[in-house]
């Protein structure tokens, strides 16, 4: 624990509190309606059985419209929220700054020709958004703060005025990445795509996702919300994984990506991070009448995800009784589900579900109606509470001690 609280606690809390790191998460979650929307729309036109599929089929493109647009557009929407959230962060016009990171980032992805690049507007451009809303903001911010802007009377709308304000600090940006994409003919969002590809590819395999469960549960324990501080590194990778499957499925071709956005939430987190619906169910058996309490007034809110009650509650923050299970469950469950998948045994997944969905509906529908995913949930649960028995047993024996103490 000391380790944890003097080594690496301070440099994943700055890495988390990161103003970057921080817009582009909040950026990103835009995306988060849109993904659902269109998984909507992808579960109605592929629903698992062969009767409605049949009776489904003459509409099919036309379902799949909204699938397209809204997974088409992802890398769009991120420049947009990016570009948003980064000017919250850093003190520039909003507005201004998303219009311009967008109209950045549609010049830097454009085809050889220099026409726009339908296919840079998904996943595969979401990289491009961050680089092109980061360098947007912080050439405007310079040009704001050294006062290089032309600025109107007074009187005249603020509107119209920061229309003006943004008109020297656009128009350099929009140079520059002319004349990089252009003039000297880089592809610029091969580029970014290839410099981030380490990163893409770690995330994509069973250890880099073992180093990301390791890390967000270390920071709960320590009482920060890991999943909040590293979602912004995570989620662009899960995203772009989740749109190759998607992809993949609506053209009726084997989805090929194990870790995808939702493996975190559907099939680790069960009942919240740390999969503590296992814990929660041992509490609510406990002969304790506070941990049964806590168990019972937990369970609600844990059967959708949500175990701030038992993180803050029992507590599991620094805990060190509670260390091992909590991040030792989701390790396993981890290892188990990335077996599974890739054995055939479980689906994959190739629909995104609110993360507050409960387990088994949610490992169901993102999986598309695959029945082992959902026995795979079943079974994670029954782990879960293994696995925290012993240990909550350890708690239980004291808490037990203390009762009949204070009884006395």
């Amino acid at each position: 624990m000391n380790f944890i609280e003097t080594k690496l606690l301070p440099v994943l809390l700055k890495v988390g509190n990161n103003k970057h790191l921080i817009a582009i998460r909040n950026g990103i979650s835009m995306t988060i309606p849109f993904t659902i929307i269109g998984s909507f729309f992808l579960i109605i036109g592929n629903f698992p059985i062969k009767a409605w599929t049949d009776l489904i089929e003459p509409w099919s493109n036309l379902l799949n419209a909204p699938v397209n647009v809204t997974f088409g557009v992802l890398g769009l929407i991120s420049a947009i929220g990016i570009g948003y959230h980064l000017g919250k962060e850093l003190g520039t016009d909003p507005i201004s700054n998303s219009l311009l990171t967008t109209i950045g980032f549609l010049l830097a992805t454009t085809n050889n020709d220099l026409s726009v690049n339908i296919d840079a507007l998904g996943a595969s451009g979401m990289f491009t958004a961050i680089v092109i809303g980061i360098f947007v903001t912080h050439s405007f911010r310079y040009f704001v703060k050294k006062n290089i802007v032309i600025k109107m009377p007074e009187g005249v709308p603020p509107t119209v005025a920061m229309s003006f304000t943004t008109l020297i600090p656009g128009a350099f940006v929009l140079i520059v990445i002319w004349v990089l994409r252009c003039l000297f003919g880089i592809d610029l969002n091969a580029l970014i795509s290839y410099l981030f590809q380490p990163l893409v590819s770690g995330m994509g395999t069973l250890p880099g996702m073992l180093i990301y469960t390791t890390l967000v549960c270390l920071l709960w324990i320590c009482g920060i919300h890991g999943d909040n501080i590293l979602s912004g590194i995570a989620t662009p990778v899960f995203l772009g994984y989740l749109a190759e499957n998607t992809h993949a499925f609506q053209n009726g071709v084997q989805a090929q990506n194990i870790i995808a956005e939702g493996y975190w939430i559907v099939f680790m987190c069960i009942g919240g991070t740390g999969a503590t619906l296992g814990l929660v169910l041992n509490m609510i058996r406990s002969k304790s009448k506070m941990y049964k309490s806590i168990g019972e007034l937990s369970l609600p809110s844990a059967i959708f995800c949500i175990n701030e009650p038992v993180i803050f509650g029992l507590p599991i923050v620094m805990n060190p009784i509670m260390i091992i299970p909590f991040i030792g469950t989701p390790v396993i469950l981890c290892i188990g589900t990335y077996i599974l998948m890739s054995m055939g045994i479980i689906g994959k997944i190739v629909i995104q579900v609110p993360w507050t969905i409960p387990p088994v509906i949610g490992a169901y529908i993102a999986t598309n109606g695959n029945i082992g995913a959902a026995i795979w949930s079943i079974i994670s649960i029954a782990i879960s509470y293994i696995i925290y028995m012993p240990f909550f047993k350890m708690m239980e024996t004291q808490q037990l001690k203390n009762e009949a103490e204070s009884t006395e």
